[in-house]
């Protein structure tokens, strides 16, 4: 009989309990309710991402390198490499020269003995909307688009037959067509003109007052046309051949972005954390996270979750023939074992990279002490619901004694 009474005492509870969820406090809907009321849904099959596992060792490290988010080389090509060929555009003002050989001809009259020199000096022009300016004799010359020494030549050519031995000069007096604008986290945003002789990227950042933040939280991108690439600022200063030189028309944004990574697991503090310096190695990231808990992480299974390049993973050796054809990108989990000395020298080479995740395990005997301390708390809930059966059960016989001084309705 008292087995009985349990057995209903507890599926009496189990009900109670399961009614009474919807009627306690709680900050939103609860995970049953969102699947249970929803009008569609598609379930996750068991393998949503294909990853590669990697274990941290002297032969993956030399491949484990951080190319960052771009490269100007590779995007505007090698051929950008040298100083840009500075062409005349529209809203410039130019300055013509004309030379003769001697004096009588069309622009040196005959009683120019006083005249110092064979030459006449035009007024200066404004290249027009269509790109022409006008010359004596020679008429419209088209300017847009070409370097002083092609329109040089176009009016020697055509004043060969009117003029003596004709020849030309074309000064350039003020450029805006040739300009480059800067913009973002300088001290100076402004449109700098390109000299002639070429300015860098660095060039017209320095020309625009500098940067205003930490170099290590500072990217720049160029856009010329419809190409666009982004690089980290120190990379300009450690890689000269990604100091590319401008091109008029060209566009540099400088921003600030604070690089970081999130940290959780058997971590002294679980949360995401800022770089805040140029590199930052595994270890780094261990100790701003507070460490390894040495009451509950496994030093042997640390893990950095991340998005690597196919190629550097196919250096490594791994193998990717798994992954779909044509993807670049392959997510990653390296592992590294801090228990082996070996693993700490490895930690302190491994660079980090932006939206990383550090992931440390619990050990085994974690999870068992998790395993007891549910049994202890679901035996110390019977026996307590045991206790109190009993009770009820000796109370119920008490009421229902003959001898009981009163009944219960």
């Amino acid at each position: 009989m008292p087995r009985e009474i349990l057995k209903w005492i507890g599926l009496g509870v189990g009900s109670f309990a399961l009614s009474a969820c919807s009627e306690l406090p709680d900050s939103g809907p609860s995970a049953r309710d969102v699947v249970s009321h929803a009008s569609a849904s598609i379930k996750a099959a068991e393998d949503v991402f294909q990853y590669a596992l990697v274990d941290l060792s002297k032969g993956v490290l030399p491949y484990v390198v951080d190319p960052g988010p771009g490269s100007l080389l590779r995007t505007f090509g090698a051929g950008h490499s040298g100083p840009p060929e500075i062409k005349v555009g529209v809203g410039d003002t130019v300055q013509v020269t004309l030379f003769e050989s001697q004096a009588g001809g069309l622009f040196i009259p005959q009683d120019a003995g006083a005249r110092p020199g064979n030459y006449v000096q035009l007024p200066a022009e404004t290249i027009d909307s269509k790109g022409y300016i006008s010359v004596p004799y020679a008429g419209p010359i088209m300017a847009l688009n070409r370097t002083t020494k092609e329109i040089q030549a176009d009016i020697v050519e055509k004043l060969t037959h009117r003029a003596i031995e004709p020849q030309a000069l074309v000064s350039i007096l003020s450029q805006t067509s040739t300009q480059v604008t800067v913009v973002g986290e300088v001290n100076n945003p402004n449109k700098v003109n390109v000299n002639p002789a070429g300015d860098r990227i660095l060039d017209v950042i320095a020309r625009t007052g500098g940067i205003r933040d930490p170099g290590y939280e500072t990217f720049v991108t160029l856009q010329r046309g419809s190409k666009k690439s982004t690089v980290y600022f120190p990379n300009l200063i450690k890689n000269a051949t990604e100091n590319i030189f401008v091109a008029p028309r060209d566009t540099v944004y400088v921003y600030q972005y604070q690089r970081a990574f999130t940290a959780f697991g058997a971590t002294g503090q679980s949360g995401q954390y800022k770089f805040q310096q140029e590199n930052m190695t595994l270890t780094d990231a261990v100790g701003r996270a507070g460490g390894l808990l040495d009451a509950r992480s496994d030093p042997g299974q640390v893990f950095v979750y991340r998005i690597e390049n196919r190629s550097a993973l196919e250096k490594m050796g791994v193998d990717t023939s798994k992954f779909p054809n044509g993807a670049t990108m392959v997510p990653t989990i390296y592992r590294v074992n801090f228990r082996d000395p070996s693993g700490y020298f490895a930690a302190t080479t491994f660079p980090m990279r932006d939206q990383d995740i550090l992931y440390v395990d619990n050990a085994d005997y974690v999870e068992l002490t998790k395993f007891i301390s549910l049994i202890t708390s679901v035996t110390s809930g019977v026996a307590s619901a045991t206790s109190g059966a009993a009770t009820s059960t000796g109370a119920v016989k008490y009421l229902q004694h003959p001898n009981a001084s009163s009944s219960v309705y």
